[in-house]
């Protein structure tokens, strides 16, 4: 099964050089036994935009966004057997987080990809009915 692990936290700012070794050498790991697939860190909001739709129209609102509580800070898409080896290396993951960088506070979501043999699972967004 494919996942897509997903790092959000109010704080900002760049992971310590410690992080981005101990990250780095994980990585590495999960590469070479061909579980990762890719991997990224994101730039700041002030380089992004938002697209939204409100009253039936398109609305463009570029970086920084003001009301943000959280940031996505990265991602990563790996190839796992199930949910339980998903969440022992997110918990590996956020481990690292706790060793090289204290005081930092975030959260790893980790989901499965839809597949088509899922339909069954997730039902289309239908309008709530008054």
């Amino acid at each position: 099964m494919r996942f897509m692990s997903i790092i959000t936290s109010a704080q900002i700012g760049m992971p310590t050089p410690e992080l981005m070794e101990a990250m780095g050498k994980l990585a590495d790991r999960e590469i070479k036994a061909g579980r990762m697939i890719d991997t990224a860190g994101l730039m700041p909001m002030e380089t992004g935009a938002r697209v939204s739709i409100k009253d039936g129209k398109l609305v463009i609102v570029d970086g920084p966004f003001v009301e943000a509580k959280e940031v996505v800070g990265g991602y990563a898409i790996f190839e796992f057997q199930n949910k339980e080896e998903a969440l022992a290396l997110t918990v590996e993951f956020m481990q690292l987080h706790i060793d090289y960088m204290p005081g930092w506070e975030g959260t790893c979501e980790v989901r499965p990809f839809f597949t088509p043999d899922m339909e069954n699972v997730c039902k289309p967004h239908s309008a709530a009915v008054a």
